[in-house]
């Protein structure tokens, strides 16, 4: 059987090799080092010894099924509600079955012990999961106080019901949740804002295994995975939380059904302030949606005329992962997405008046990405000076990049700190791997913020940040009464010395993971906050002047 194509043409996710001189130049620019390097200041590698001995099993085969790329979801939450975020990580299954035959394929849940130690807790807590898990959403759907999980798998997802007694419940049959075709990234967000958490679930394309396409290069005998063009869109699904423990498919009502794309990655934010949560989602070679909340109950695709749905080459581009962040303290919420090597990670700055103007170029994070492939990323302010910073998990799609370009497969993590004028300093860290999902988390509870992220084929790797401890900071974990305990979508912002900050509590973060729900603020050399604010789901809005900082608060919806 010959192979799809003589040359590995994918001008996407193969092809088009930019020479080494041409990366070095635009590395220059970026002012970012080429070479592997021992990394940023920011973190340090606490992997070895902190009990956390699984691997990503993506079982990879000679015959290059697209499901092994894709996999690698993991999230970072507060199960046990000891006030220590515990990691929740996804895994592959054999092939063909498709089955966690074994333990080295079960999905796994590790408890945090507060030491930077942490415990396999799966098995008791009922988590090994079945079929071939891609991604995970956290939270509490049930209003009951503790975190629940969505674990989206190829032959089903799972609806976990955490009991609080440290045991999970599998509800999806109960639940209603018929499942989909190929779902990979999930969130929990209250699209009509009646208090409980409602569920999106995107998915990405038709996938048969008996009928994997052959691509690559026939005459050096190269075999590669296959561009998202050999495979048909799927349509993503909306839930509805009927408040009863049960969920009602609203796709084709909200005009969800209607929109076919080849969805990797979701972020929930609200880019207009109309007080109504919308929805990105990043396709894979096809433009990117960004749902606009009619407040009616359906949603409209406006990604085109907003500005987000194609790169600046007005081309459709590899959208992998995505945050929905205010990056440059405007109030308003930006978005950075992550995708292919030769594409960059775009920023789209939004404006006002529902429009983006992509500034990926001029903040230096065109030029900073090139070269690499993202998955995972997250908005956050690592170093604690007021203005939140990029973290993206890098990684190619394919095993064998060096066969057919001079770029590589296994890459080094990237880290973008803010320069606080509209700029950013890339730093690439690391031991270079085939990194996927990112989740993010105060582990320690130091009040800066640490990541934990997935390698394809190895454990994954658990960063603690160790940045300066002079500047101040503010956490704040919100708590609804009887309704939307976590407080999903809820907007909060800080005013400290002048400086006003924003962020939205969202569990949703990057590519196929989920991260703490709670928000983070750096304050720079300020350890109080002159005034915190905050917009509740409900509507209700809530003050608070001359707050002590430094310290984890919570506040409860008065």
């Amino acid at each position: 059987m010959s192979l799809t194509t003589s040359r590995p043409a994918h001008s996407i996710w193969i092809g088009c090799a930019i020479s080494l001189v041409a990366i070095l130049v635009l590395a220059a620019s970026a002012g970012f080092a080429t070479e592997d390097t021992k990394g940023p200041s920011i973190f340090v590698d606490k992997t070895e010894g902190s009990g956390i001995t699984c691997k990503l099993q993506n079982f990879a085969t000679p015959a290059k099924h697209l499901i092994e790329t894709m996999a690698g979801g993991v999230a970072a939450f507060d199960y046990d509600n000891d006030g220590y975020p515990d990691i929740f990580l996804t895994n592959g299954a054999e092939q063909p079955s498709l089955k966690k035959s074994d333990s080295r394929y079960f999905n796994r849940l590790y408890r945090n012990r507060g030491d930077w130690t942490f415990e396999d807790v799966t098995e008791k807590a009922g988590l090994k999961g079945h079929g071939y898990s891609f991604g995970v959403a956290a939270g509490d759907f049930d209003n009951d106080g503790n975190e629940d999980l969505f674990v989206t798998g190829m032959q089903g997802s799972t609806l976990y019901r955490n009991r609080g007694d440290g045991t999970f419940e599998d509800v999806t049959k109960k639940a209603g949740l018929a499942g989909s075709a190929w779902p990979i990234s999930a969130a929990w967000f209250d699209y009509d804002n009646d208090g409980w958490l409602d569920l999106f679930v995107v998915d990405y394309v038709h996938w048969n295994p008996a009928q994997e396409p052959l691509c690559g290069d026939a005459g050096n005998e190269i075999r590669t995975y296959c561009h998202p063009r050999f495979y048909k869109p799927l349509a993503n699904h909306l839930y509805h939380n009927n408040a009863d423990g049960s969920f009602k498919d609203v796709s084709a009502s909200s005009g969800i059904a209607a929109l076919a794309g080849k969805g990797m990655g979701i972020a929930i934010g609200d880019y207009d302030q109309d007080g109504w949560p919308d929805v990105f989602i990043t396709n894979d070679t096809l433009p990117n949606c960004l749902l606009h909340n009619n407040r009616n109950g359906n949603f409209s695709e406006v990604a085109m005329q907003a500005g987000v749905a194609l790169d600046d080459d007005g081309k459709a581009i590899s959208s992998m992962g995505a945050d929905f962040r205010d990056l440059d303290n405007d109030g308003r919420e930006d978005l950075i997405v992550t995708a292919l090597a030769n594409e960059s990670f775009p920023y789209f700055h939004n404006a006002g008046n529902g429009l983006f103007i992509d500034m990926t170029y001029p903040s230096r994070i065109g030029a900073a990405s090139l070269a690499l492939s993202g998955w995972g990323v997250g908005s956050f302010d690592f170093n604690n000076d007021g203005w939140k910073d990029i973290l993206v998990a890098a990684g190619d799609v394919q095993y064998d990049t060096e066969s057919y370009s001079d770029r590589k497969s296994r890459q080094q993590n990237l880290l973008l700190i803010n320069d606080q004028k509209g700029g950013f300093k890339a730093e690439r860290f690391g031991v270079p791997a085939l990194h996927r999902g990112v989740a993010f988390a105060d582990f320690d509870r130091d009040g800066r913020v640490d990541a934990v992220i997935t390698r394809l084929g190895e454990t994954p790797i658990l960063l603690r940040n160790v940045a300066s401890e002079t500047n101040g900071w503010l956490n704040v974990k919100l708590l609804g009464h009887s309704s939307t305990r976590d407080a999903i979508g809820a907007r909060i912002s800080v005013r400290a010395a002048g400086l006003l900050q924003t962020n939205r509590v969202t569990s949703s973060v990057g590519y196929a993971s989920s991260s703490e729900l709670s928000a983070h603020f750096g304050l720079g050399p300020c350890h109080k906050v002159d005034l915190l604010t905050i917009e509740w789901p409900s509507g209700k809005r809530q003050m608070l002047k001359d707050v002590a900082a430094d310290r984890y608060i919570t506040l409860t919806e008065p």
